[in-house]
């Protein structure tokens, strides 16, 4: 590693800065350095060596990035190397590493303030903020013509892939992904409702500014070409964690409902989404709920460990049983 960091101070203005690693969590797929200088934070460098993408698929992803900002959307801007390159490759032990560098998003994760919004400023706040600023990166999404592109959501999730990934023993989880995958074929996928989306927007890739409520997004690692309500159906999924103080299963659905009212508030103020669509959130809450299942089966194989079904029960038995997130249901 030392010698990679060596090269990307080289290709970076990383003189005089001080370079904190991050502690990866699970699943992470990316080695994090926080780049200091003079005590502040400015930049957060990626190296990227697991070898399961190409250059082509981190220059998709920087370049989508690199257009939001350009166009005022609250994202982490990505830096170019001396080179003007927004993705370098470096080699380490014979082996390509892809390296970049991300402006610090100001502020912080919600989770490092105990889950506490800024104080004096309602919750409602909160949601309506996440919700638009969801808004602005899918109104940009819309205009954006990529000279590189990333993976179609059927590329990944396909049963073909599937299979491969999860044991037989899964039988009846499989049976129940192969129904909603054949639900998903029958979705329009009109440029209106389908395009790129982070595919991960929740609270643990955004920082919010304590002083003024703004939101900037970062990591778009596993950003996609999906469908819109993909990133608002995960945004629902997450209302459960402020809601599950309720023991009531039915009025937990409506504070969550609540939550999400809020969001699609903020989100409208950027661009709409069409009602039909609105209609279908149970089914995108599925697809919500596959890729949470598929990524703890890709982080087992990754780390070489026998899947938990602890870890995907609750997914799983929603999936299977056809019942409502078990933020609210099934309990």
């Amino acid at each position: 590693m030392h010698q990679i960091i060596e090269q990307a101070q080289k290709l970076y203005p990383l003189e005089d800065c001080i370079l904190t690693p991050v502690s990866g969590h699970e699943g992470g797929r990316n080695r994090i350095f926080i780049v200091s200088r003079n005590g502040i934070k400015q930049y957060v460098l990626r190296i990227s060596d697991i070898g399961d993408r190409s250059e082509a698929d981190y220059l998709a992803e920087t370049e989508f990035v690199h257009f939001l900002a350009e166009n005022a959307a609250p994202v982490a801007d990505v830096i170019p190397s001396v080179h003007g390159r927004l993705v370098e490759c470096v080699e380490a032990d014979g082996e390509a590493v892809y390296v970049s560098l991300f402006e610090y998003a100001k502020g912080m994760l919600l989770a490092d303030n105990g889950y506490r919004y800024r104080e004096g400023a309602p919750l409602s706040e909160y949601f309506y903020n996440s919700g638009k600023t969801l808004g602005a990166i899918h109104r940009l999404s819309r205009l954006y013509t990529p000279l590189h592109p990333r993976t179609d959501y059927f590329d990944k999730y396909n049963m073909t892939c599937l299979n491969r990934l999860i044991p037989d023993e899964y039988g009846e989880l499989k049976k129940a992904i192969t129904k909603r995958l054949d639900a998903f074929h029958a979705l329009p996928k009109d440029s209106n409702c389908y395009g790129l989306v982070h595919f991960d927007f929740s609270d643990g890739n955004y920082h919010i500014d304590m002083d003024t409520g703004r939101i900037t997004v970062f990591d778009f690692d596993n950003c996609m070409n999906c469908w819109y309500m993909f990133d608002l159906a995960n945004l629902w999924i997450h209302n459960e964690g402020w809601t599950r103080q309720e023991n009531d299963p039915a009025k937990r659905l409506a504070l969550m409902q609540q939550c999400f009212e809020l969001q699609l508030q903020g989100y409208k103020t950027e661009t709409d989404i069409a009602e039909e669509m609105l209609k279908q959130l149970p089914l995108f809450i599925d697809m919500v709920l596959i890729e949470n299942i598929v990524d703890e089966f890709e982080c087992c194989e990754r780390e070489g460990e026998e899947p938990d079904y602890e870890d995907i029960e609750d997914a799983a038995r929603c999936l299977i049983g056809s019942i409502p997130y078990a933020g609210f249901g099934g309990n």
